[in-house]
């Protein structure tokens, strides 16, 4: 998918959004319980994914960018007897 046709398809979607938004304080109790739920689970999705993506990025590459070589795996071998 090109950047401009991906751009055309992120406005459509903020538009319905925007439309459904408008709509939304004349609606049925029903259908804002259920965008609120639908919402709640799209903003829960987005910070668990930041929170996977940080914690990722921490345990390879340390606060300063850096990687950590202390954390490095060290490989174990039996002892001869």
């Amino acid at each position: 998918m090109s950047s401009g046709g991906f751009l055309k398809e992120m406005q459509t979607i903020g538009e319905k959004f925007l439309l459904k938004l408008q709509k939304l304080p004349k609606a049925d109790p029903v259908e804002i319980v259920s965008f609120c739920v639908i919402l709640l689970f799209i903003v829960t999705v987005l910070v668990l994914m930041v929170i996977a993506c940080s914690c990722c990025c921490y345990s390879c590459c340390s606060c300063d960018g850096r990687p950590d070589h202390r954390r490095r795996k060290i490989q174990v071998r039996p002892t001869a007897h």
